[in-house]
């Protein structure tokens, strides 16, 4: 075989094939000491990493470094494909195959004789059939919630268990609720903070808050990672323009709360919400 090369243009069926070769050969006899010790334990962190890493090139509207990272979340791929398919789990074709399956049997308006006008159909297509496929393995299952995985992030694991909840009836009927609901959890963090110093209670007390606060972006139909990273965004351009201000952060630090609110209300006035 062709030694792979990164200055050929090849077709993208092509291009595939070769990112498959080149990533057998990496962990194949003679090949790359490190990517020859990796495990699926050892790499799941970078998955997570290449992730956010594409997250922010999105945000940024980045083009050329979005390509770049996906190509990074795509060597993840390859890489659990290749250790599956050395011990003997699964092949990289079968992931494909499986993709492929799932996309014929949840599209069934565009692969069979299903009608769906708009997306809000589409979506309830996609749903029943989901919910037709998690019972046939929830079979096994104990709980309607053992599926969503307790290793995802917190707020992300938060909204999906009350999305989960929801499709059996337990939820709030309206956003209304939830903000009563919030106004309750926020007098009982106050109560146990004022009660003492028992921070099992409060950290348990300001999870519950939090908690509702993810199922009242999921009633508003709002990301809450986006809503929380934009947020965070535009927190790094007020502080900066604080900075800018002060002449710099040890000038920042040098000055009195009263004054650090004035920066801040300045900032603010020349970075308006967007």
């Amino acid at each position: 075989m062709a030694e792979p090369s990164s200055k050929r243009s090849l077709p993208p069926a092509d291009a595939i094939a070769e990112s498959i070769a080149i990533m057998a050969r990496l962990r194949g006899p003679g090949g790359c000491p490190w990517d020859r010790e990796q495990t699926f334990d050892s790499i799941k962190r970078h998955t997570l990493e290449e992730t956010y890493e594409v997250f922010d090139a999105i945000e940024r509207r980045a083009w050329p470094d979005l390509k770049d990272e996906l190509g990074d979340l795509l060597l993840q791929v390859l890489f659990y494909a290749q250790m599956a398919a050395e011990a003997g789990y699964f092949t990289i074709d079968d992931v494909a195959a499986n993709l492929n399956a799932k996309l014929i049997r949840r599209h069934p308006h565009i692969f069979g004789d299903v009608e769906a006008t708009d997306s809000d159909a589409v979506l309830r297509n996609w749903e029943q059939i989901k919910r037709a496929e998690k019972a046939e393995r929830s079979k096994s299952q104990a709980s309607l919630l053992d599926d969503i995985p307790r290793t995802m992030p917190a707020m992300l694991e938060a909204s999906k268990l009350g999305s989960r909840a929801a499709k059996v009836g337990f939820d709030w009927p309206n956003a209304d609720g939830l903000f009563d609901k919030l106004q309750e959890e926020t007098a009982e963090l106050q109560a146990e903070l004022s009660s003492g110093e028992n921070s099992a209670a409060v950290e348990e007390e300001l999870g519950d808050m939090l908690f509702t606060v993810v199922n009242l972006a999921r009633h508003l139909k709002v990301d809450p990672e986006s809503a929380l990273r934009a947020c965070n965004a535009k927190f790094r351009r007020r502080f900066a323009v604080m900075e800018s201000t002060a002449g710099n952060a040890d000038a920042l630090a040098a000055l009195t709360p009263p004054q650090l609110e004035e920066l801040w209300n300045q900032a603010k006035n020349k970075l308006p919400k967007l």
